[in-house]
């Protein structure tokens, strides 16, 4: 067994993918809309689904705003430099929730970034955990 996909529902599917691709570099792997179910999918990730986990993000049709709940955390990712990855994510005008830096009772590197529809997500630099 393995886990296959992780899906988050948006609010504005192409400014999600642009989020997930431009800002994050994840890849666009397949895209289908179903318009006899009212809502479209699109799968982005790192690597090609056989050998990776990936995200689907699910939009649909009417729906722009969703309550996200006390259950869900945040997605964690791997990157070569939190503080970088952080500057990357401000200049392209999007919120930093926490600022790169080493964990309160850790030393591993962690920074929290928000997405366009307020899904945290978790930079952790690479050799530092």
């Amino acid at each position: 067994m393995r886990i296959l996909h992780t899906m988050l529902r948006v609010g504005n599917l192409e400014r999600s993918i642009e989020f997930y691709t431009k800002i994050l570099g994840m890849k666009l792997l397949r895209h289908h809309d179903f318009p006899d179910g009212k809502f479209t999918l699109a799968f982005v990730g790192y690597g090609d689904e056989i050998d990776h986990t990936v995200i689907e993000l699910t939009y649909n049709y009417g729906q722009e705003v969703y309550e996200l709940g006390t259950a869900y955390g945040h997605i964690a990712i791997e990157v070569d430099d939190a503080y970088q990855a952080c500057e990357e994510v401000k200049k392209a005008g999007l919120k930093v929730l926490r600022e790169a830096g080493p964990m309160m009772h850790g030393k591993t590197v962690i920074a929290f970034i928000q997405d366009p529809d307020g899904y945290k997500i978790e930079f952790i630099q690479k050799g530092t955990f």
